[in-house]
């Protein structure tokens, strides 16, 4: 069962019930059927609701999209910022954003696979700037907390657009390959290791 409480922090209250609702219903059409694939009528189908109302709240299927998309990265976010938060060093911090990456992907799943298969439509889209803002403000912030933390060991001077690849690449291709069913031990069985192998290709 996915995994509501996402949408209930992005969207509170009794009056965004509906939604809440609707966003739940479209969630479970997209990784049903595909983003490409699916409809509106098919979403409305799902939710016993009217056009209208869900072009009310969203205005088209990519406003659909882009609103849960955004809901899981800013769910994910806060995985990443209350791990940081807790890491006291510069190899603590990578680690800390490798085990958040993998935490949040293991624990909605339901909300990961959509994520990975709507990114292409998301940065192509009527939302693509907001996306493209939203990445560089969250890699601002990890390049903040990591530029803080970095003295004695020093990190690979790479550039700064290619070091978040290296740190979660691995990761995210474990992720991909557990969430297809490619492979049956879950991310978070390695993490440990995907954590090591993050910090060995940005440390010196």
């Amino acid at each position: 069962m996915i995994n509501a409480s996402i949408l209930e922090r992005r969207f509170p209250g009794r009056r965004a019930q509906l939604k809440r609702d609707i966003l739940l219903q479209a969630l479970q059409c997209f990784n049903a059927h595909g983003v490409e694939a699916t409809t509106i009528d098919m979403i409305r189908a799902q939710c016993d609701t009217s056009v209208g109302a869900i072009y009310h709240h969203f205005r088209n299927k990519d406003g659909l999209v882009a609103a849960l998309f955004f809901a899981a990265l800013e769910d994910q976010q806060q995985l990443m910022q209350n791990y940081l938060e807790q890491a006291s060093d510069l190899r603590e911090g990578i680690a800390a954003l490798v085990y958040s990456y993998v935490d949040w992907v293991v624990a909605q799943p339901d909300w990961a696979r959509f994520q990975y298969q709507a990114h292409s439509s998301v940065s192509k889209g009527p939302h693509g700037e907001e996306l493209v803002r939203r990445n560089s403000e969250r890699g601002s912030q990890v390049a903040q907390w990591l530029a803080e933390r970095e003295q004695s060991t020093q990190l690979q001077d790479w550039p700064a657009e290619l070091r978040a690849s290296l740190i979660i690449g691995q990761s995210e291709n474990y992720c991909r390959s557990w969430l297809s069913g490619r492979v049956s031990t879950p991310p978070t069985a390695y993490r440990d290791i995907l954590a090591e192998a993050a910090w060995r290709s940005v440390s010196n």
